[in-house]
């Protein structure tokens, strides 16, 4: 709030006795602002401070009320007039101002409201602090109900008009107390200011003095001087002036040039205009004209101009002709060229001339290094081969599609593949599928020539370009190219200010080096980008190959092997030609090519999978003839060279494979045929087999491995086909080497556990309509099992070649295992014909009581009972089954068991027989030695010297029951 000068009258009257002036008759009334004065120049200077040094209660009960009078002009007096006066009470004086002095040290001492600033706060806590808030406005009706609040009582209207005057009172004495405490600061100020003005008023006065002397100077001695000086600095502006017209003007001359060359394509004569006006611009020289205040400006758009010049020209020479092209592989397509299927090389006439190349680029290169544009040129360029090469294969296969679905493939059955009539309507996707694999090896072909054709011109532009970096040596700012290769190209149109008849006087600093570390900056960009621009194509190619094979993804693993081989290789010569051109692996494309070769080897083991069921379900266990096919198989699995020299498994042609299924069709339904008359020949009389076994093993039915033959059944004729198959995957598709050997572990065990389950199981007389699993059976499933555990090693160390070592030992027990496997189910069939054969015999043994009962009869019979020829006839069948079919070792080692049996079981049953007549032990005599004769024919190892073939318990009986009648 605003504090208003609170104004109180004081009466003072003094009476002073003086010579020539009274005041005892003048009454002079003061204010606070007169008090306020210097107190130096005030009547009463020593005691007008008392006057205000009181209680504030009682000086407003004691001062007198204000009163006015008249104004009373005051006598002029002087100093002499008070010097009686002064003499008389300088005593009293110096005494009364040490005193006071005394006093208010004392008081100031021990009042703190006489220091700076009490006073003030004591108002603070005496009066409401309502009445000093910055918004005070006793106006404002909440302040003025807030600060006079209205009473109906007129005793408390008068409190509050006495309290008011008192708040007023108080802020009154505490400012005259601190305007009191400053007093001495403000007026040593005030003189001080006063002393100020008088020195400046008498510095100005000097200074125009001053002027005036320099003024009569100038006039006398130096005005003729000065007068030459201003003339030659008018000739200088002169000079300069026409200096600055001559340059506008040649800028102007060049300027006109400059679009003129730009007009003319004429690329190196306009960049070296720019240069030197760039250069002029750099020096200052153009500064301050207005007219050429856009010729930045102009330069940039000149600039980029001759920039998109330049790269049209690179773009059009370094990019091969994209219809040319397309025009000379279709017409060979059209023309049906078999050259397109035999090899990928391109022609001389498909863009391999690249002579001139260089000659035409590499001025184009030097230019574009001059302005810094060469990475964004070759970007660009890298964008229009993309363009250029995708479009290109898109217009070829667009083209060539219909032409290859209308065009019969002379490999292809008549019902395999239908045209569509209707082709052209169909989607490029669905003609894609119509393709058959050859037509489809045609596409591709066509499509690798033309990405050879763009990437080898691709791989040349970036040679041209690292030869042209290595013939500039600073970099973009200021290229300096080597003379042998650069002033040839440059020099005829070299083009520059200096031709100007009209020199220019350019006066400057020129900066003829740039740093080295942006020169290298440069270098790296180019060759960044002149490698990336054929990474760039190579993998633009492989996307478009990819895509091609992705939509054939469901037909592929469906081909036959060398249908799939031919897609497969020739993607792996894309894939190689491109990497080399590229120098970059192309992982997409792999791994496309990678997912469709698994997937072909799954549906080709599930096909084989299937189809091994159904063989050994329709099994009827007879042998078959061997086509050559399947013997030349063998021959490539065992023979030594063909392993070290990747294996070359005989591939025969579809109808090779369809004349060797009908050979095994009609083998088996002959062995059908055969299997009566066979099992006639029980009823013949045992007798000696090996000669029979020596041409039963030289027939055709028969395959030679190890120089073992084994019999054959149609079922493993077609696992070996299969097996040569599972080879032929492994060998053309090296990456899948390992999955190939999991296939094949995986038709091994499905093979011998059907098998297992079929023949030892009895399954095949409910799924092969047999009415019982007979030892012939038996013995075919032996040698199908004994020939697959035989060429298991050779399978194995074949398929191994492709396999990484690392991975050898695993895959190396998964076959351990399959072949103890299959040795066990060998070993099993070879115990159930012993025990059919020990069956037998007991059957006939348990016939042998009723028989014994008419030996003790009249001996009238001189043959051999019925239990004798009946033991003897069924072992010779089994002995002549076995020999014709089973190995010598593996019948010799049923045969001994079958023997032990005999001796041991018919022994026993002879020992305790109970015999009553003489006729009844000759019988069994002769029983004995009839069983023994067919006993020592049969084949369980080779005997030498005098020792008696199978000799046993039977023969130790027959001696020592029968001792003497057996010599006899």
């Amino acid at each position: 709030m605003e504090l208003k000068p609170l104004s109180r009258t004081i009466s003072t009257t003094s009476s002073v006795d003086s010579p020539s002036v009274s005041f005892s008759s003048l009454n002079t009334t003061s204010s606070i602002s007169s008090i306020l004065n210097n107190p130096h120049s005030y009547p009463a200077a020593s005691t007008w401070p008392s006057l205000f040094f009181f209680n504030p209660s009682a000086a407003s009960s004691s001062l007198p009320e204000p009163s006015t009078s008249p104004s009373v002009p005051l006598p002029t007096v002087s100093l002499s007039d008070f010097s009686s006066y002064l003499a008389s009470i300088s005593d009293t004086f110096s005494k009364f101002e040490h005193i006071i002095n005394h006093s208010s040290r004392q008081l100031s001492d021990s009042d703190p409201s006489l220091r700076p600033g009490e006073a003030l706060l004591a108002c603070l806590r005496e009066v409401p602090s309502l009445f000093f808030k910055e918004d005070f406005e006793l106006e404002d009706g909440g302040t003025f109900h807030a600060a006079c609040p209205f009473s109906p009582d007129p005793e408390d209207n008068f409190s509050l008009q006495e309290r008011l005057t008192q708040y007023l009172d108080v802020v009154e004495v505490g400012l005259v107390r601190e305007i009191a405490l400053r007093s001495e600061s403000f007026y040593d100020a005030q003189e001080r200011l006063q002393g100020l003005d008088g020195e400046i008023v008498e510095a100005c006065g000097r200074i125009r003095a001053l002027k005036e002397t320099i003024r009569a100077l100038t006039g006398d001695l130096v005005g003729s001087a000065r007068q030459v000086q201003e003339l030659s600095d008018t000739r200088g502006n002169m000079v300069a002036l026409q200096q600055k017209l001559t340059v506008i003007l040649c800028v102007s001359k060049e300027l006109s040039d400059l679009k003129l060359l730009v007009a003319q394509a004429d690329c190196v004569a306009a960049l070296d205009v720019i240069d030197d006006l760039q250069h002029l611009l750099d020096t200052d020289e153009l500064s301050g004209l207005h007219c050429f205040r856009h010729i930045r400006d102009q330069l940039a758009t000149s600039l980029a101009s001759v920039d998109s010049i330049l790269e049209a020209e690179f773009v059009r020479n370094a990019v091969p002709d994209a219809q040319a092209v397309e025009e000379m592989v279709i017409s060979h397509i059209k023309r049906k060229d078999s050259s397109l299927l035999n090899g990928i090389e391109l022609e001389a006439n498909l863009g391999s001339d690249y002579s001139d190349l260089e000659a035409r680029l590499l001025p184009l290169i030097y230019c574009s290094s001059r302005t810094a544009k060469l990475p964004a040129m070759l970007r660009k360029y890298r964008e229009t081969l993309i363009t250029l090469m995708t479009a290109a294969i898109k217009t070829t296969v667009a083209e060539l599609l219909p032409i290859l679905v209308a065009r019969p493939d002379s490999d292809l059955e008549g019902g395999e593949r239908a045209v569509d009539s209707e082709a052209g309507s169909q989607s490029l996707a669905s003609k894609l599928k119509n393709l058959s694999s050859e037509s489809f090896v045609k596409l591709l072909t066509a499509i690798f020539k033309i990405v050879q054709v763009y990437l080898s011109q691709a791989a040349e532009v970036k040679r041209v370009v690292e030869c042209g970096m290595l013939n500039i040596n600073v970099g973009p700012a200021t290229t300096v190219t080597n003379e042998d290769s650069a002033n040839n190209v440059l020099s005829q149109n070299s083009y520059s200010l200096a031709k100007n008849s009209t020199k220019l006087i350019i006066q400057g600093k020129t900066d003829d080096s740039t740093s080295p570390s942006s020169a290298k900056n440069f270098r790296a960009d180019v060759l960044s980008e002149n490698t990336e621009a054929v990474f760039a194509a190579c993998d633009a190619a492989h996307g478009r190959w990819a895509k091609l094979l992705g939509v054939r993804a469901l037909l592929h693993p469906k081909l036959r092997l060398q249908e799939f081989l031919s897609i497969y290789n020739i993607t792996q010569d894309f894939i190689s030609a491109t990497e080399k051109i590229g120098g970059r692996l192309g992982y997409s494309i792999r791994g496309v090519m990678q997912s469709q070769s698994k997937s072909f080897v799954d549906v080709q083991h599930e096909s084989k999978m299937t189809k091994i069921k159904v063989v050994l379900d329709q099994e009827t266990w007879v042998a078959v003839d061997v086509p050559e096919e399947f013997q030349a198989i063998i021959n490539s699995l065992s023979s030594t060279s063909s392993v070290e020299n990747s294996i070359e498994v005989v591939e025969s042609d579809n109808s090779l494979s369809k004349s060797a299924d009908s050979d095994v069709s009609s083998s088996q339904e002959n062995g059908r045929d055969e299997q009566g008359p066979r099992e006639d020949k029980r009823n013949e009389s045992a007798g000696p087999v090996r000669s029979e076994e020596n041409n039963a093993r030289s027939t055709p039915q028969s395959i030679v491995h190890g120089g073992v033959s084994y019999h054959m059944v149609n079922c493993g004729l077609i696992l070996l086909k299969m097996l040569s198959e599972y080879v032929d995957i492994s060998k053309s598709l090296p990456t899948l080497s390992s999955e190939v050997v999991h296939r094949v572990v995986e038709i091994l065990k499905l093979f011998n556990t059907r098998t297992c389950q079929l023949v030892l199981g009895a399954g095949a007389m409910q799924v092969s309509g047999l009415k019982s699993i007979t030892s012939k059976h038996l013995a075919l499933a032996s040698q199908i099992i004994s020939f697959i555990f035989a060429i298991i090693p050779d399978v194995r160390r074949v398929l191994f070649m492709k396999i990484p070592e690392a991975r050898k030992p695993i895959l190396t027990s998964e076959f351990d295992r399959v072949a103890q496997d299959y040795k066990i189910h060998r070993d099993e069939i070879h115990t159930k014909l012993v025990q059919i054969m020990r069956e037998r015999l007991l059957a006939n043994l348990r016939k042998l009581s009723q028989i014994v009962e008419d030996w003790n009869k009249e001996d009238v019979d001189s043959q051999p009972s019925a239990f004798a020829k009946s033991v003897t006839k069924e072992v010779s069948f089994l002995n002549r089954i076995l020999s014709q079919t089973l190995l010598e070792a593996d019948v010799q080692a049923i045969f001994r068991q079958v023997v032990q049996i005999f001796h041991t079981n018919i022994t026993d049953v002879f020992s305790k027989l109970e015999l009553r007549t003489p006729q009844a032990n000759n019988r069994l005599c002769r029983d004995a030695q009839h069983i023994l004769a067919c006993i020592r024919k049969l084949p369980t190892e080779n005997f030498s010297g005098d020792a008696v073939p199978n000799y046993g318990l039977l023969d130790e009986f027959l001696a020592e029951k029968f001792g003497g009648k057996v010599g006899q």
